[in-house]
Order: C-alpha cells, then sequence, then structure tokens
C-alpha cells in the first residue's frame, strides 16, 4: 500500500486517504500546512464553544452549566486517549480491524515527521479534533438526567471500543471497509452514524425525561441555540474542506458543496415547519441547517453543487420526519435529536453518495470500475455495519458502566437540575 491513496483518480483526497508515514516522499507544504492547522482549529472550535452554546441553548436553564461541562471534559478526555494509542489504533498499519500500537504517544513522530505535505503532528491534531466532537454529539441524547460520573466512564470506554476501530475501519490503512472501497470523506459513518446509533440506544437505556413529552419545556435561550449553530456552519468547512488535507481544489469543491446545502436544508425546514404550523421558527431553521451539514459530510468530497443542492433538500425533508417519528411514535427521549439529525443525515448522505458522485449530478466520478450499483451496495454494507456495531457496543458499555457508577441521577436531582446538584454553581443568578 503506498503512503498516499488516491481517491476519485487523483482528483480529490479523503481525510482517510492520507496514511501518515514519515517517509513520505511528499515534501513539506506550507500552503497546504497553513489550510490545516486553520482547518484543525476549526474543527475544535466546532465542540468549543460551538457545540456546548448549541446544546446548552436547547436544555433547561437549570441544566446549561452541566451540558458544556459534559463538551469540555470529553474534548479533554479525548485528547489525552487519542495522544496515549486512539491515533495509532486508528491510522497506522495493522489488521483490517484495528491499527498496531506502535505510535502510542506519537513514538517516532518528530518535528521531521511527514503526513503526506502536512506535518505529521497536524494530521495527528486533525484527526484529534474529530475524535472529540464525536462522543461529544452524543451528549444531547442524554441531557438533563445523567450522572457526570457516567458520562466520564462512557465517554472513554466508547471511544476505545467504538471510535478508534471504526475510524481505522473507515479510513485507516488497511481497514477492511476502505479496502472494500467504501466512501466516507469526512465523517458520515465514523462520527455522524456511530454518534446517532449511539444516542439512541443510550436515550432508551436511560429512559424519557421526567414529563416527557408532554411537560418538557422548549429551548430555553434559543439565542445561544441560534449563536452555537452558526458557529458549527463556519467550524464545519474546516470539517469537510480540511478534509481533503490539502489547500486545492479539493478543498475548495467541498467548502462551496458544504455550503449549499447547509443553506438548501435550512429553506426547506423552514419551508415544512411553515406549512405545517403556520409560523418557521429560529429554532427549526438552524435545526436544517446542521441536518444539511451532516447530510453532506461524507459526500462533501465527491459531488458538486447539484448534488449539494439534492442532498439538502433530502437532509431537511428525511431529518425532519425523523425527529417526529423518533419522538412522537416511538416516544423515545433522544433529547436534541442526536439520532434523527447526525445518524439519520449522517447515513443518508452516505448512501447518496453513491449516485451524486456520477458526472450526471456534477459529480466527480466513481471508483474505477464500479456502477453505481455496485458502490451502492458496498455503501450500504458501510452503513449497516457501523451501524449494528455501535448498537450492540453501547449496550455493552451502557449496562457496564450502569453497574460501575450508575447512569441516571434521582428524581430529585433531577428537577433540582444538574447545574447544582452535579456541579455546584448555576448558569444564571437571577
Amino acid at each position: 500500500m503506498s503512503n498516499l491513496r488516491r481517491v476519485l483518480g487523483g482528483a480529490l483526497l479523503g481525510a482517510a486517504a492520507l496514511i501518515p508515514s514519515a517517509a513520505s516522499a511528499q515534501e513539506l507544504s506550507a500552503g497546504d500546512t497553513a489550510w490545516m492547522l486553520t482547518s484543525t482549529a476549526l474543527v475544535l472550535f466546532m465542540t468549543l464553544p460551538a457545540l456546548a452554546l448549541f446544546y446548552g441553548g436547547l436544555v433547561h436553564a437549570r441544566n446549561v452549566l452541566s451540558v458544556f461541562m459534559h463538551c469540555v471534559v470529553i474534548a479533554c478526555v479525548a485528547s489525552v486517549l487519542w495522544l496515549m494509542f486512539g491515533y495509532s489504533v486508528a491510522f497506522t498499519e495493522g489488521n483490517a480491524l484495528f491499527g498496531s500500537l506502535d505510535k502510542m504517544f506519537l513514538s517516532g513522530v518528530d518535528n521531521e515527521s511527514l503526513s503526506g505535505t502536512i506535518p505529521e503532528t497536524v494530521f495527528f491534531m486533525y484527526q484529534m479534533t474529530f475524535a472529540i466532537i464525536t462522543p461529544a454529539l452524543i451528549v444531547g441524547a442524554y441531557v438533563e438526567r445523567i450522572k457526570f460520573s457516567a458520562v466520564l466512564l462512557f465517554s472513554t470506554l466508547w471511544l476505545i471500543v467504538v471510535y478508534f476501530p471504526v475510524a481505522h475501519w473507515v479510513w485507516g490503512p488497511g481497514g477492511w471497509l476502505f479496502e472494500m472501497g467504501v466512501r466516507d470523506f469526512a465523517g458520515g459513518l465514523v462520527v455522524h452514524t456511530t454518534a446517532g446509533i449511539t444516542a439512541v440506544v443510550l436515550a432508551m437505556l436511560l429512559r424519557n425525561r421526567i414529563g416527557f413529552p408532554n411537560e418538557i419545556k422548549p429551548p430555553h435561550q434559543p439565542g445561544l441555540v441560534v449563536m452555537g449553530a452558526a458557529m458549527l456552519w463556519v467550524g464545519w468547512f474546516g470539517f469537510n474542506a480540511g478534509s481533503a488535507l490539502a489547500a486545492g481544489q479539493g478543498a475548495g469543491m467541498a467548502m462551496t458543496v458544504t455550503h449549499l446545502a447547509a443553506a438548501t436544508a435550512t429553506l426547506v425546514w423552514m419551508a415544512i415547519e411553515w406549512i405545517r404550523y403556520g409560523k418557521p421558527s429560529m429554532v427549526g431553521a438552524v435545526t436544517g441547517t446542521i441536518a444539511g451539514l451532516a447530510t453532506i459530510t461524507p459526500a462533501s468530497g465527491f459531488v458538486g453543487p447539484i448534488g449539494a443542492l439534492i442532498i439538502g433538500g433530502a437532509a431537511a425533508f428525511v431529518c425532519y420526519f425523523a425527529t417526529q417519528w423518533v419522538k412522537r411514535s416511538l416516544r423515545i427521549d433522544d433529547s436534541l435529536d442526536v439520532f434523527a439529525v447526525h445518524g439519520v443525515g449522517g447515513m443518508l448522505g452516505v448512501l447518496m453518495t453513491s449516485f451524486l458522485a456520477h458526472p450526471m449530478f456534477q459529480g466527480l466520478g466513481l471508483a474505477e470500475g464500479m456502477t453505481i450499483a455496485g458502490h451502492f451496495a458496498v455503501q450500504i454494507t458501510g452503513v449497516v455495519s457501523v451501524a449494528l456495531f455501535s448498537l450492540l457496543a453501547t449496550v455493552v458499555l451502557a449496562k457496564l458502566t450502569d453497574l460501575a457508577v450508575g447512569l441516571r441521577v434521582s428524581k430529585e436531582d433531577e428537577l433540582e437540575g444538574l447545574d447544582i446538584t452535579s456541579h455546584g454553581e448555576r448558569a444564571y443568578d437571577i
């Protein structure tokens, strides 16, 4: 296997397509390095503060700081685990399921080590930000009722058992889905499918919040929601365009389609609400934005502007009705719609890549020798395998966490609010 796996006949480089190696024949590119340093900061910005603000505005005022705490601490835990062995498991040669442990604590990586045309330390940091935001997304499913100790333990176990191996499957050298030809440019499977499936399973195991669904109040601060969503929109350019791993045409097209999909999904979600309820809501509109961003993520390196419009429209329609189905029909309290928006959106984007990559939709072409039907079968294999693994692993890890520290706070603590009962402070002193 060569150090640099070409995607789309060499036109674009996916986040997983770059296999880090100090012996790379490439030379350091200052332009690529500058773009990847910027992208790294943008993706970290997506978690801190963007996601924290977005989720914080959606919960009750008595639980805002608990959401902030979850996001901050998960970021710290993921960072340390990524250095210890996560990066090595995900992005070194090993077998079809796991990388080796050769680069634990960045062993063998120094200032001269390159990953393609950028320093390997930059690639390490960029991929770390993906490991940070993925378990942070899951926070939206269990807000307002989970023990803080359970958040720490479950997130740690989940990163080790789910995220690191799945990242290797899809993006790592020798990963079985990577070798099969699964295309996930920036995380439809690795980030959104794993987080979405885990979220809905955890929501079921934790059971619904007290008073769900009839007595659950609307978001306490829509302004925070809008600010967080706007920051996520900007940060997502680092998420998707950064996954080209170079400052070139691939990054430019990925940024373009990311923005177009988000804008389209926002308008379509707004229109659905306007037709159904007579008024378009701001929180609904930005939820559509996030749905469009999540759905374009796996396809962003393979589709063109027409594909982006189609994905944006489909994302809003499918994810909107998924939120209704999960909460109203199934009565599952996935509190902030992680499964319906991120999980469903990510899986939808993976599957739509199969035909929207075709030149008839301005796509950049299918893999050599691959038909639309054949690639669709490959993408389905990726979706089903990652979803089932995430489901089963979450059940086991949640049960272990429950046995070790317990999952849910007491009824009294839930009614009082996690800010004061878990952390001894309040977001607002009114």
